[in-house]
């Protein structure tokens, strides 16, 4: 039986984990529910597990079975090869403080939260490479650590998970990782990913317009903040544009507008809040600089104050090369050609995967998770109270992650 075979039989248990976890969604750091099914789907396997204390993570080495060196050979024998250094395999756990509108059976029973970008579908495939690596301990080059993360959605777990000594948990420092990303949109199936920036950096901006409220009726006794909201919305758009070069973009969404309590009332405060993205460090910085020239400009000229904060999200994430070209090939090798489709683009999401591909080389995959029927017009995207998945790929999931853990490393090298 191959890696995809086992994989494929493993998949009737692996939709029943993932519809598990999709109804009971849970947020943020603190995941007791999703902690708990997950553990108890790797009881069993003989792995070294270990908790997270600042969150409800679980990490879990794949021992590689090593040659008996207590009998002592009656004849001379070969010296046994030297073990390849762990390779790391993630899967993120959280969900999305969002209330889920699809009509699916298994949605979410949790009013706030819902899986829409497929985390649930990530720790299933992960629980299920778990199972396929455990029963091949001798055919691995090396041990294997399982990284089972919450807190990506914008709590910075993988940050967490590093501070706790995730890259110690198999002794030697992993010599690559690797995770695979749902995508609600994409083909069902379809593999890919691309060498170099692959996700942006990503922070937050909260702009506090500070004046003096009064009457509606005699503006000119009060210090509106509310022009200088309106005209900052138009300016940071037009400063993307014409303060950037066009071919290393980056972005300013906003997402938070707030002012005022009453028609007739000026207000003393107007707020915003926006997302930032890049794709590297130098350009994020620039980018808070020009927001900073530009909001403090236009609250001069309408006679109010700003105070600006600033928040760090997530680094680039960058794919190393050679890891980049592994991943092609084991899904070549896995499922065909076909299956595989390099990333003409970056993509402007971010995720704290980022983190970890700092310190070790690896790569970040996708995985097209359109229902079938379903044409990309109309499938909901990642995020989106709407957004379905198709576990179907399941198995193909657990098969990629597990091989890219049993081909021999020099391949990535």
């Amino acid at each position: 039986m191959t890696v995809l075979d086992d994989a494929r039989d493993l998949q009737p248990e692996l939709v029943r984990l993932r519809r598990s976890l999709h109804a009971e969604p849970e947020t943020g750091l603190r995941l007791p529910r999703t902690q708990e099914k997950v553990l108890a789907a790797l009881d069993g396997l003989g792995l070294e597990i270990t908790l997270g204390k600042a969150l409800t993570s679980v990490t879990a080495v794949v021992r590689a079975s090593r040659p008996d060196t207590a009998a002592v050979p009656t004849t001379p024998v070969p010296a046994a090869p030297v073990p390849a250094a762990p390779v790391l395999l993630r899967a993120d756990l959280d969900a999305l403080p969002l209330t889920e509108s699809t009509a699916l059976d298994y949605a979410s029973r949790t009013p706030g939260a819902a899986h829409a970008c497929g985390h649930d579908l990530h720790a299933a495939m992960l629980v299920g490479a778990a199972r396929l690596l455990a029963a091949r301990r001798e055919q691995l080059p090396g041990d294997v650590i399982l990284m089972f993360q919450p807190g990506e959605e914008g709590h910075d777990g993988a940050r967490l998970m590093l501070e706790e000594g995730l890259l110690a948990a198999a002794g030697p420092r992993p010599a690559a990782a690797y995770a695979l990303h749902a995508a609600s949109t994409a083909p069902l199936g379809r593999f890919g990913t691309r060498p170099g920036p692959a996700l942006a950096a990503s922070g937050t901006v909260e702009v506090l317009f500070r004046g003096s409220g009064g009457h509606g009726a005699w503006p000119q006794t009060a210090r509106d903040p509310i022009p200088a909201l309106g005209a900052a919305i138009g300016a940071l758009q037009t400063m993307v544009t014409r303060r950037f070069d066009a071919l290393q973009p980056v972005l300013v969404s906003i997402g938070r507008v707030a002012a005022g309590t009453a028609p007739n009332i000026i207000p003393e405060t107007a707020q915003l809040a926006a997302t930032l993205r890049a794709f590297s460090a130098d350009a994020h910085r620039r980018l808070e600089a020009e927001i900073d020239r530009v909001v403090h400009g236009i609250a001069a000229a309408h006679g109010v104050e700003a105070e600006i904060t600033h928040s760090p999200g997530y680094p680039v994430t960058v794919n190393d090369p050679a890891a980049t070209d592994f991943v092609a090939a084991a899904c070549a090798d896995l499922f065909g050609a076909d299956r595989y489709a390099a990333a003409e683009r970056p993509a402007l999401v971010s995720d704290d995967i980022g983190r970890v591909l700092a310190e070790v080389p690896g790569a970040m995959v996708s995985l097209g998770a359109r229902p079938r029927g379903l044409d990309a017009e109309h499938a909901a995207p990642n995020h989106s109270p709407h957004a379905v998945f198709d576990d179907a790929v399941l198995a193909d999931g657990a098969a990629l992650l597990a091989e890219l853990a049993l081909r021999p490393r020099k391949e990535a090298s």
